[in-house]
């Protein structure tokens, strides 16, 4: 990530090596907050404007690095990234086999390319990634670790959304009859959209219509998508839903989305697949705190 520098931070802070934020749980999202080394910032003394280098004189006014840094700390929030997902970063991703270094290779290449891209119109046209793979595998940690680099070292506009989650705010909304535009419009301007969990869910036509209407719409906007999905994106295997008598019969990504979006999505991005062991079967269960009789 290519970080900034907080001129009120120390560069040599454990918890956020000069940039100024740590990222913390907060109820059920995760937040960049000021990191405990943080002082007034002593190059534009907190008005957020300072005197530009270049310029040398009080009235050649830009950004402060602090104010730019308090903008992208919005940017991440307005992520609504799960308080789980917190501590995701690229670094911090398990790298127990030879798949999983490879699928942190293409997802750091991706950022990378990104980055050396350069031109703002190129950079809303880029292709986006959908990374896909049995469950546990790290999908998910790699899609928020893209969601903190992009908010915060490139201060692009973010949203992660989970699609079930998706579905029932839209559901809660239409019983109070509410139109899904306040839900959808929002996700349809982010720089990236972020949709976990892509083809979970019971695939009704209704639910088929709102990936429909999300993928189109950023389709035609020329917007970047990022997605995590559980079905191999192959031809369609003729199965409707999973089948959990026989798990190696199971639908393709285009059985759950339908041609249309399947389609759109191979033309907006690469198809990255997560190997690997599962980390979840990996990871011992924390042991619970016995809780004190009442008196």
């Amino acid at each position: 990530m290519s970080m900034i520098l907080h001129p009120g931070a120390s560069p040599s802070c454990a918890f956020c090596k000069g940039g100024g934020l740590e990222i913390k749980p907060v109820d059920e999202l995760a937040r960049a907050v000021p990191c405990r080394c943080l002082v007034v910032c002593p190059r534009c003394r907190g008005s957020g404007f300072a005197a530009d280098p270049a310029g040398g004189r009080v009235q050649n006014r830009a950004r402060c690095a602090c104010s730019v840094i308090t903008t992208r700390a919005g940017r991440f929030d307005a992520g609504r990234i799960p308080a789980r997902y917190a501590h995701c970063t690229l670094s911090s991703f398990d790298l127990t086999s030879e798949a999983q270094v490879r699928v942190l290779g293409a997802v750091h290449g991706w950022y990378k390319a990104r980055a050396n891209l350069g031109d703002p119109e190129a950079i809303r046209r880029q292709r986006g990634v959908v990374l896909w793979g049995d469950v546990g595998r790290g999908k998910t940690h790699l899609l928020i670790a893209l969601l903190r680099e992009l908010a915060l070292g490139e201060g692009a506009t973010v949203r992660f959304v989970e699609f079930s989650h998706l579905i029932a705010d839209l559901k809660s909304g239409f019983d109070r009859g509410d139109g899904g535009g306040d839900i959808v419009d929002p996700l349809v301007k982010v720089d990236v959209l972020a949709i976990d969990e892509l083809g979970k869910g019971r695939a009704t036509e209704w639910e088929l219509t709102i990936v429909d209407e999300l993928v189109s719409r950023r389709y035609n906007a020329l917007r970047t998508v990022l997605a995590t999905t559980n079905y191999e994106p192959t031809a369609s295997t003729g199965v409707e839903a999973p089948n959990l008598a026989a798990p190696e019969r199971r639908p393709a990504l285009v059985d759950r989305v339908g041609d249309r979006v399947y389609s759109r999505l191979r033309e907006m991005c690469d198809f990255v697949p997560v190997g690997g062991e599962d980390h979840r079967a990996a990871t011992p269960a924390r042991p619970r705190k016995p809780r004190t009789p009442r008196a």
